[in-house]
């Protein structure tokens, strides 16, 4: 744990180095945000302010990760094989997040919208499929951890499919989570840490010292995150974060409490859900569409019921820290 913690910390302060340098890029070469109409009126204000910010988290990360782990990837370990599987989906999903980042700022539909859904889905898909494949047959990974359950549940073939879902879902929740400065990040960091402790209880050394040197990466990003943000992680970041968190639940076993620990992630994903759902059935129930929430996902609800954008991410940061505790709790039964 010592080790892991200081890697996070080295991640840390790489991470901080070259966010100024970051930013002044993103700037130079026009990679404002654009913010849709549909959303809060008081975010107009962030239009921008750059974007493609999760580069800062992915680059030191997938160093620090490949340089300490280049022993066993040439040796072609099993710790070797496993780690790259968590890197390989970062670089994946924040290739597509970059791809989606820059159509939003320079494609046709260039005004916040990015890759149609399709196109986006189409491709979450490919790469789910692709990590599902490598967790069952490279690293042997079939099971499922339930607490109380002293022995982990084999469920063969599906094990793929269910992987598949959990990767594309986390990554798709993290994205809508990052719509207030520092509250995808934060939550992020949490649900790594959580994730942390608990490879730390399986003897998972190198999971362990990924997950933390992604919690001092993620913590550097909100340096510069924070309220009012300088930074957006963009795509970039949040669906290789999502997508990441998600495997390294896989990796653990214990994916069954990944709704626990991401909490807020799932609550915001099915705050849109619901919204989009009810709206279709009662539009076409009754002819005219109606709304659970003021607004989705559920912070700009909450933004809308008169809650400050600080007391929005502070609340939910603080619900995130309990059912991450929660999370580890429940993995020690």
């Amino acid at each position: 744990m010592a080790y892991s913690l200081t890697l996070g910390t080295i991640a840390f302060f790489l991470a901080v180095i070259w966010g100024r340098p970051l930013i002044y890029l993103l700037k130079k070469y026009g990679m404002g945000k654009k913010i849709r109409v549909v959303g809060p009126s008081s975010h107009m204000v962030k239009m921008g302010t750059p974007t493609m910010g999760g580069v800062m988290i992915l680059i030191p990360v997938i160093l620090i990760t490949l340089v300490l782990n280049l022993a066993n990837l040439l040796g072609r370990t099993y710790i070797g094989r496993s780690v790259l599987v968590p890197v390989g989906v970062m670089i994946g999903f924040g290739i597509l997040g970059f791809i989606d980042d820059l159509e939003g700022v320079r494609g046709r539909r260039a005004q916040g919208e990015g890759l149609t859904a399709r196109q986006k889905f189409a491709l979450q898909l490919l790469l789910a499929l692709i990590t599902a494949l490598a967790l069952h047959f490279a690293l042997g990974l079939e099971s499922i951890a339930i607490p109380t359950v002293p022995q982990k549940i084999p469920l063969g073939w599906w094990y793929i499919p269910i992987a598949m879902f959990i990767i594309i879902g986390t990554s798709n929740a993290v994205n809508l989570t990052d719509g207030l400065d520092g509250l995808a990040g934060s939550i992020g960091a949490v649900s790594f840490a959580a994730y942390g402790v608990i490879a730390h209880l399986q003897g998972q050394i190198w999971l362990t010292a990924f997950c933390f040197t992604m919690v001092g990466a993620v913590l550097a990003f909100l340096w510069f995150n924070a309220h009012p943000a300088e930074l957006f992680m963009g795509d970039t970041g949040s669906l290789a974060l999502g997508a990441t968190l998600g495997v390294v639940a896989l990796m653990t076993g214990q994916w069954l409490l990944l709704p626990v620990v991401g909490a807020v992630f799932v609550a915001e994903a099915l705050s849109v859900i619901l919204q989009v759902g009810y709206f279709k059935l009662t539009k076409r129930l009754y002819g005219q569409g109606r709304r659970i929430f003021k607004m989705a996902p559920l912070h700009h609800h909450f933004e809308a019921l008169g809650w400050s954008e600080t007391q929005v991410t502070w609340r939910f940061w603080l619900v995130g820290v309990l059912s991450a505790m929660l999370g580890v709790a429940l993995a020690l039964i």
